[in-house]
């Protein structure tokens, strides 16, 4: 069952809506800054691509809660749907949930409350309070994950319409743990490139509003999301894991591998992630690998985590809408197995383009793929 897509929104550090956010990105615009959130002086990477929202520098609590509830309720505004008397339900993926307000209230004694730690006080403050509120932490894949379980719900006959979203702000324990795991010190993200370095964190959150009869035009089909759980490993991904993901995905969405005409990877800029998915690639979808459009956002806004699935779902969303694919930002000297792949260096026209493809994966193999159409 397709379901309509009717409304959208993300807020980034290059974008405070999704049509700021997508013009950035043709006009290949990145917001890659020295590290503002706490003190770069004890890391060795010292760039991230941070919301630049703090007074005066300062840091504070819950905002990876406001840039939710912001993105939920222009999502819902964009949609002109009325929420009374429907069936609905919130689905929000995170990476980290509000883990930085924990670390404010432990390091700096900033007062928080326990139940702003949980994103439903924030999401329904303006909402219907009957909506419930479900949160998935499945690291990077996480709204990716959030949006097949708001498909799977409407199509059960639970709901008649549906909110995913994501969102996760760059906290200190995570910004040292990545610190530790890249070996080479990024200072800005390269996916794709040879002279990669890893992966740099970003702050951001979208939402999309769904529904099974929509009430406008939709901006987009969701054709089906497809899963996997290979539990290879903590952090490395593994070939056959990502595969399964996209063949559950065209098995969901009734659209095979030779339907898709555009592919947005997760490309975290990482020497193995970047790898394995260019191998996943072409394993599935074969010789149909020199016509696909391969492109990917997170050289322009970091990587946002939990949000990240999304926000590509977005992008893939407005680059239909407007006959033309953002590229990979700064990809100038592709990695080896490229030659194969059309990754994409410039913008693209593309009329033709009416099935996109969505990667997002995540530590310890949990994988989702989303399938997008034009109709």
């Amino acid at each position: 069952m397709s379901i309509g897509i009717t409304g959208l929104a993300v807020k980034c550090c290059i974008g405070s809506n999704a049509d700021e956010f997508y013009d950035a990105l043709c006009q290949h615009k990145d917001g890659n800054a020295p590290l503002k959130s706490f003190d770069a002086n004890k890391f060795n990477s010292q760039h991230a691509y941070e919301i630049d929202d703090r007074v005066d520098g300062e840091d504070r609590p819950y905002r990876a809660s406001e840039w939710l509830q912001q993105a939920i309720e222009a999502a819902i505004e964009q949609s002109n749907i009325d929420l009374s008397g429907k069936r609905c339900a919130i689905f929000v993926g995170t990476g980290l949930r509000e883990l930085r307000s924990v670390e404010l209230w432990h390091n700096k004694k900033v007062p928080v409350t326990l139940d702003r730690l949980h994103f439903a006080k924030a999401v329904t403050e303006n909402l219907p309070k009957d909506i419930p509120v479900y949160t998935f932490c499945n690291a990077c894949s996480a709204s990716n994950f959030a949006l097949g379980m708001a498909k799977d719900m409407i199509e059960s006959g639970e709901l008649d319409c549906a909110i995913a979203a994501g969102t996760d702000s760059i906290t200190e324990s995570m910004f040292g743990l990545l610190d530790r795991v890249n070996p080479m010190n990024p200072q800005v993200l390269r996916s794709f490139n040879q002279d990669r370095r890893g992966v740099i964190m970003g702050e951001g959150a979208a939402a999309v509003v769904l529904e099974k009869d929509p009430t406008s035009k939709p901006q987009a089909w969701l054709k089906g999301v497809g899963f996997s759980c290979d539990a290879y490993q903590d952090t490395a991904p593994e070939e056959n894991g990502l595969v399964r993901a996209m063949n559950d995905a065209s098995k969901c969405s009734g659209v095979s591998a030779n339907e898709i005409d555009a592919l947005f990877v997760h490309g975290t800029g990482t020497i193995l992630n970047d790898e394995v998915e260019l191998a996943a690639t072409g394993q599935y979808f074969a010789d149909r690998t020199r016509d696909l459009y391969v492109t990917g956002v997170k050289p322009n806004i970091g990587h946002t985590s939990g949000a990240s699935g999304l926000i590509s779902v977005i992008t893939a969303i407005k680059s239909m809408q407007n006959n033309q694919v953002p590229p990979i930002f700064g990809l100038s000297d592709p990695i080896e197995g490229a030659p194969q792949i059309k990754l994409l260096a410039e913008n693209l026209p593309a009329e033709s383009v009416n099935n996109v493809q969505v990667n997002a994966f995540g530590f310890g193999g949990v994988n989702a793929v989303a399938v997008v159409s034009r109709s």
